[in-house]
């Protein structure tokens, strides 16, 4: 009887030992277990509208852009569903209303000011508010269009504008435009997303593209987005002149070229007179520092195949000489310039 009672007692401690060593891997269990669960209640915590930290997609956030009336913004936050991921338009007046912060002058803050007096006001509700503050859309931002367009002046930018409709909205290029275009960016925007895009001294983005391939749209990625306060320079095209005894005798635009050949600048001139000693011409090429420097050349072996087509640089003078001295034309060669380069680009002599 004894021993019964004493196996009892042995079942019952050993059960109680089992019981105690198993304890902590259940711990382990449910502490694994619960580390996962809040792992995966932090990461749907993350991806709900509102609850996210993670750096939010923008095209655009020049921290001192001057905000305006029409503009468009985009409050991107923590714990504020009531303003946040939501559109809002800056009114005619100049100003925000805000669930919370209220109403707020905007016309004159930058976006950094705006930023700061939100989280000023918002502190009253939210502990810590953490928010940013994006633009999406641009309202009555001025951009430059100077040079050889129809209408320049100040182009009022009223939503997305690419330098197609910014060139258009200015009237487009006029007839005696050059090949290429400049635009200027302002530090605060960053570079223009172009490749010949450089950076002066004090810190201006500064790209060219090509004029003539934007218009015809023959280069869409130089069609780039046109922001606010950017500068777009449309120069006059550069000249060259023919001179002596051709048809029709002056100054012609390198409109949608950088340099054309001696026999396009002929085409351009008309062709020869009768008389004229084409195999003594001569191209008077401008020199930094010094005079025209003087290249022979013979057209009648360029017509015939015998020597290769030169290239006519911007300012460059193609001479035919004819009966003529050689003397007489040095001695009107800087009037016949003016006079040509008046007739070219105004259409009389100056």
């Amino acid at each position: 009887m004894q021993s019964s009672k004493l196996v009892g007692v042995l079942v019952t401690v050993a059960t109680l030992l089992c019981a105690r060593s198993a304890l902590p891997q259940q711990a382990a269990q449910t502490t694994g277990q619960s580390t996962q669960d809040n792992q995966s209640t932090q990461d749907n915590q993350s991806t709900q509208p509102g609850k996210t930290n993670a750096a939010p997609l923008k095209s655009f956030r020049p921290t001192n852009y001057v905000l305006g009336p029409g503009d468009e913004i985009v409050i991107l936050g923590v714990d504020m569903d009531e303003i946040a991921n939501k559109p809002i338009r800056v009114s005619t007046a100049g100003e925000l209303n805000l669930p919370m912060a209220g109403r707020i002058h905007v016309d004159g803050m930058t976006i950094d000011k705006l930023e700061e007096e939100l989280v000023q006001r918002l502190s009253k509700f939210i502990q810590h508010p953490q928010l940013a503050v994006n633009v999406t859309q641009f309202k009555s931002q001025p951009v430059n269009v100077i040079g050889s367009v129809k209408t320049p002046g100040v182009i009022q930018l009223e939503g997305r504008k690419t330098l197609f409709e910014v060139l258009s909205m200015a009237g487009g290029p006029m007839a005696d435009a050059g090949y290429r275009a400049k635009i200027t960016r302002k530090p605060e925007w960053g570079p223009i997303p172009l490749p010949s895009a450089m950076t002066d001294a004090n810190g201006f983005s500064i790209a060219e593209v090509n004029l003539r391939a934007v218009m015809n749209a023959a280069n869409p990625q130089e069609n780039i987005q046109i922001l606010p306060y950017d500068s777009i320079t449309v120069p006059r095209a550069e000249l060259v002149y023919v001179m002596g005894e051709v048809r029709k005798p002056g100054g012609f635009p390198l409109n949608d070229k950088e340099n054309i050949s001696v026999l396009e600048a002929l085409a351009l001139a008309e062709g020869f007179v009768p008389g004229s000693a084409s195999d003594k011409a001569k191209i008077f090429r401008p020199m930094p520092g010094s005079e025209r420097a003087e290249i022979n050349i013979n057209i009648k072996e360029i017509y015939n195949g015998k020597t290769k087509d030169p290239t006519l640089e911007p300012q460059d003078i193609l001479f035919v000489p004819g009966s003529y001295a050689k003397k007489t034309f040095r001695m009107t060669l800087d009037r016949a310039v003016q006079i040509t380069t008046g007739l070219a680009i105004y259409g009389r002599p100056y």
